[in-house]
């Protein structure tokens, strides 16, 4: 059967993005930095909306160390010089509390009259649920290498480093991300901000390269997931050698060889210098493109939410570029005769002073990643290449250059590499308690306009670090790729429910063999969420979904864009939706299957989790799959996975459909909806629950887990599988005596001869 009933025209399109132009979620225009909604749902199309502003600080005292214990009464924060209520006060010691838990919440003043409720009034999140926090409160830590402006031993060398501190110094609260830098290409993604130890190292164990030949079939996009690597490749430095001709011609008039001569010599110098000028315009614009991609990597990170340290392993650029050549040696003796003679013409100012437009081009990049609340820890790998080096290539030292990057920003310059991680534990010390301050803003306007902020603590003698801004949202049409591919990663990680879009999920379990299970996840959008601010004809839908497992790890994904045509069907979608069948491959094990769907023209979003335990099935333990309730034909626009490629020579993969009762094939309802007069029919999949008779029983639950009154569930059949320890049981259900509303349906399979009994529920809807 092909699973797809298209009433509008479907267009299936690749959806692979880059980093230098490349994309993270949020509704309509997610803010910027920390700035959020308070309300459930953002409504991106009005001019303006009550916004919670989280302010993460770290408090430490005069020796470096964290300063603990203080209350909301300790703090004042001022957006553009006027004092805000502090309406959210959370205290996290990553210390104290290893696993990345929150300590108990504080409570917070009351908020202003007419102010929604306080964002730190909901519960604590237990310790060792670090997935919890807050993401303002959460530390991110970019590792940027710089391959054009760094040796490649240097930088083969520097992983070691960085693979110590991301596996050993690293909390679990903390996220991480792995990206390389290169003139030609621009900042790319290899990892994104994850948790997942694994993918980063491997991430930094291959950087992103892999072989050109070989056909990938799957690329992630938002980059939590890199195949296993296969080779590593590193450029070389290309050298320049310059000659030089030397002869001698005898000339019986000395006085006049010895002007000629000294005519040449000032005419070869003007050559030389304007090669030098010409050698110094294509560095200084080598520069240019460095400061122009960070400074739009700044930008794209000014959409993550909390505190972000980028550690960029550079050898930095000759820092005579920025600030000029230091003053004295003969060089500046031969331009000063120069002046005085007369011949400005030869005088390089740039050279002598620094150049004024790269300063303001660096200063500007800088800025931007101040207003991003991010901090530049530069590390000069330089040392890394002594004795490895066979290029022969001579380079000035990017020490001040690294240094006045990292501390315009706030960070540090590491001049030993070998001994990264030593130092940067010092800014893990001072960054492991952190005070996420929440004010509230009803009258911001969608601009994206930058506010200042300003935070007090009366602590006498304590040095205060805080986000020194943030910007207002906007819409999400502004945003570039890179930005939104953060947001939905963002999304991802976070696994925070969003009901923008009115999202459903099916997650179940078939055998596949001993080892391994054929997961269908089916996630249900509603039209008219989906439609909402949609004003072109065209809309791209985007759907992503991982699963992680018990510790975190990426385990499988598939993300995909579709793209409806809306010219002749903009109805049929409002009054029903899209249903989407995908599916993943896993071994036995505990998941959290995390799923993102965004409408790519508004940005509205929707995420859902679900929890996914799969059986030891070489162990024959009886299961019972969640009750599967049969579609109603022509509720959904049905759109099936895309088909993975396959590498060249091998024959395509074929894609199991396992929702099917005596031969014939159903849809599964994600959120069954009965009327209440209904006779609805499922199918409940059970395993190895034995010979005899089985029998079935269910009850009804509130939203709340009541049980209540009502419903019948009556066995019509237990199907012939001709698989064995496989049984397919075919039932109704009739919501009897049910008002309208939400309701949990659990079902219990029993055989009386073995004892053995299973039960599993689903939630559904009385129209």
């Amino acid at each position: 059967m092909m699973y797809r009933r298209l009433v509008l025209p479907l267009l299936v399109l690749p959806f692979s993005l880059s980093l230098p132009r490349p994309a993270m979620p949020s509704p309509a225009a997610p803010p910027p930095a920390t700035a959020k909604p308070v309300a459930p749902r953002e409504r991106f199309e009005d001019t303006s909306q009550v916004l919670a502003v989280e302010v993460p600080v770290n408090v430490t005292s005069r020796d470096g160390q964290s300063v603990r214990g203080l209350k909301p009464e300790d703090f004042e924060v001022l957006d553009e010089g006027t004092a805000q209520p502090i309406t959210g006060f959370e205290v996290i010691d990553l210390e104290t509390l290893p696993q990345g838990g929150v300590s108990p919440a504080v409570p917070a003043p009351p908020a202003a009259p007419g102010a929604s409720a306080p964002a730190a009034g909901s519960p604590a999140v237990p310790a060792g649920n670090s997935e919890q926090l807050a993401p303002s409160a959460r530390r991110h830590f970019l590792l940027l290498f710089d391959l054009s402006f760094s040796n490649p031993i240097a930088v083969l060398k520097a992983r070691l480093a960085a693979r110590d501190f991301l596996l050993h110094s690293l909390k679990p609260a903390d996220l991480a991300a792995v990206a390389t830098f290169s003139i030609d290409s621009g900042p790319r993604l290899v990892v994104t901000f994850t948790p997942d130890r694994a993918q980063l190292a491997r991430g930094i164990d291959t950087l992103g390269t892999r072989k050109l030949s070989q056909l990938v079939d799957r690329i992630d996009p938002l980059r939590f997931v890199i195949e296993d690597p296969i080779s590593q490749t590193v450029g070389g430095i290309r050298g320049k050698n310059d000659s030089s001709n030397n002869g001698n011609e005898k000339d019986d008039r000395a006085d006049l060889r010895a002007q000629s001569d000294s005519a040449l010599l000032e005419n070869l110098k003007a050559i030389q210098k304007a090669a030098d000028r010409d050698q110094t315009t294509y560095e200084r614009n080598r520069v240019k493109a460095l400061v122009r991609s960070m400074g739009d990597m700044a930008q794209a990170l000014s959409s993550v939410k909390g505190r972000k340290y980028l550690i960029y392993f550079s050898e930095g650029f000759d820092s005579r570029l920025l600030l000029g050549r230091a003053p004295g040696g003969q060089d500046t003796e031969e331009e000063n005769t120069d002046i005085m003679q007369g011949h400005h013409e030869r005088v390089d100012l740039d050279n002598r002073y620094g150049n004024t437009e790269l300063q303001s081009t660096i200063d500007y990049m800088l800025e931007r990643f101040r207003r991003a609340d991010c901090v530049i820890q530069a590390v000069d790998i330089g040392g890394l290449r002594a004795g490895a080096d066979m290029t022969g290539t001579i380079r000035n030292s990017g020490q001040d250059s690294l240094f006045y990057m990292a501390n315009e920003t706030g960070g540090e310059l590491f001049k030993d590499a070998n001994n990264l991680r030593g130092q940067l534990d010092r800014v893990l010390s001072r960054t492991s308690v952190t005070y996420l301050l929440t004010f509230q803003r009803s009258d911001l306007k969608l601009d994206g306009a930058y506010h200042r902020l300003r935070v007090k603590v009366r602590t006498p003698g304590a040095r205060v670090s805080y986000r020194t801004g943030y910007y207002a949202p906007r819409p999400f049409k502004e945003l570039d790729p890179l930005e939104r591919n953060l947001l939905a990663a963002d999304g991802i990680a976070s696994a925070a429910p969003r009901h923008d879009l009115d999202l459903s999920l099916l997650v179940t379990s078939f055998r596949a063999n001993k080892d391994r299970a054929y997961v269908p996840v089916i996630i249900e959008a509603g039209g008219k969420s989906l439609l909402a601010g949609q004003h072109g004809d065209k809309m791209n839908v985007e759907f992503y979904t991982y699963v992680t497992d018990a510790r975190g790890e990426m385990k499988d994904f598939f993300t995909q864009m579709v793209g409806f045509d809306l010219t002749k069907g903009r109805q049929a979608m409002e009054e029903t939706g899209v249903k989407y069948y995908g599916h993943l491959e896993l071994p036995p094990g505990q998941y959290r299957v995390r799923v993102l769907v965004r409408n790519a023209e508004t940005g509205r979003t929707g995420i859902e989790t679900a929890t996914l335990s799969i059986p030891t099935y070489e162990t024959a333990q009886p299961d019972l799959l969640p009750p599967l309730f049969f579609e109603t034909p022509g509720r959904w626009l049905l759109v099936r996975e895309r088909p993975k490629q396959s590498a060249p020579g091998q024959e395509p993969g074929s894609v199991v459909y396992p929702f099917t009762v005596n031969g014939v094939p159903y849809v599964p309802a994600a959120k069954p909806a009965l009327g209440s007069a209904d006779k609805a029919k499922l199918c409940l999949v059970a395993y190895n629950m034995g010979g005899g008779n089985l029998a079935v029983d269910g009850e009804v639950l509130s939203a709340g887990g009541q049980v209540l009154p009502g419903g019948q569930l009556s066995l019509v059949e237990r199907t012939a599988t001709g698989i064995a320890g496989v049984d397919k049981l075919l039932a109704t259900f009739e919501p009897k005596g049910l008002p309208a509303g939400d309701y949990v349906l659990r079902v219990a399979v029993s055989n009386k001869a073995t004892g053995d009994r299973r039960m599993s529920s689903v939630p559904f809807i009385v129209n």
